[in-house]
């Protein structure tokens, strides 16, 4: 009896002890924000302001506004349209439970309905993070079921680094092309991202090495973008800068190429040039 009595201890406390080795994996890494990924364009998608004057009215009006918004298209389309679904997918990570998978690798694995214009369609999504001795190392795996499905693959990964105040994405084109598009490089300050850079990285095109450079100031203008990037129409380089208030709407915009100097060329709160 006091044999039996004695084994059950002993199997009690090894199997206490091995589930106390499984389970102690530490805190998994912490996700990076959603904001990470996303460049502030509100003031640059379309007029919204409050006007009394309709846009079509405006004409000649608001062509400071509207140049600058034109050099921020193709950084709207990319992020909003090309990379909406990994995007989106990534978002909606944030506050799900992720399972340890070994090697100090976590995983968030979910489905999601996910709506792109006026098409929606589920996707599978399972995002990884492993913790590195200097950073912490991300891949976002996709796959789509249903109509135009596709099998699982690398849609973007990244690093983040172990404070999370800094890291970067690379995003590859689509399930049939892996080829790297674009570069995120973003930087965090207290809770909010105060900068993010994206770099056009497809080997190839006119457009490799074009950038786009946001962050945010204590100025009366308090945020801005550096713009350089390849004018398919002149066939030139373009390096445009643009400051405006976040709030108010008002803004600036210098480009030596489109207006033949280096002055500013201003807007007021309804994107009307002053």
């Amino acid at each position: 009896m006091k044999r039996n009595a004695s084994l059950f201890i002993i199997t009690s406390i090894f199997f206490l002890l091995l589930t106390g080795c499984k389970k102690d994996h530490g805190d998994p890494p912490t996700l990076p924000l959603a904001a990470t990924m996303k460049i502030d364009f509100e003031n640059f998608k379309s007029d919204t302001k409050s006007d009394p004057l309709d846009l079509q009215m405006k004409g000649e009006q608001i062509t400071n506004w509207k140049f600058a918004a034109g050099t921020t298209l193709i950084w709207r389309t990319l992020i909003n349209t090309t990379f909406a679904i990994p995007v989106e997918a990534f978002r909606l990570a944030q506050g799900k439970s992720p399972e340890y998978t070994g090697d100090n690798t976590w995983e968030w694995k979910y489905s999601a309905s996910i709506t792109v214009g006026q098409a929606t369609a589920n996707y599978n999504a399972r995002l990884t993070g492993q913790i590195r001795s200097n950073d912490v190392l991300w891949k976002m795996n996709i796959s789509k079921e249903g109509s135009g499905a596709f099998s699982e693959f690398v849609w973007f990964e990244g690093t983040s680094a172990l404070n999370g105040n800094s890291g970067s994405w690379i995003f590859n084109e689509s399930s049939q092309s892996l080829v790297p598009v674009l570069k995120i490089d973003w930087t965090k300050s207290g809770d909010a991202i105060s900068k993010i850079k994206y770099t056009y990285i497809k080997t190839g095109s006119l457009l490799n090495n074009s950038y786009i450079d946001y962050g945010l100031t204590t100025n009366t203008l308090n945020a801005y973008f550096n713009i350089h990037f390849f004018n398919t129409t002149y066939q030139t380089i373009y390096d445009v800068i643009i400051e405006w208030n976040t709030s108010e709407g008002n803004g600036r915009v210098q480009c030596i190429n489109h207006f033949g100097d280096s002055e500013w060329y201003s807007w007021d709160r309804h994107h009307i040039n002053i």
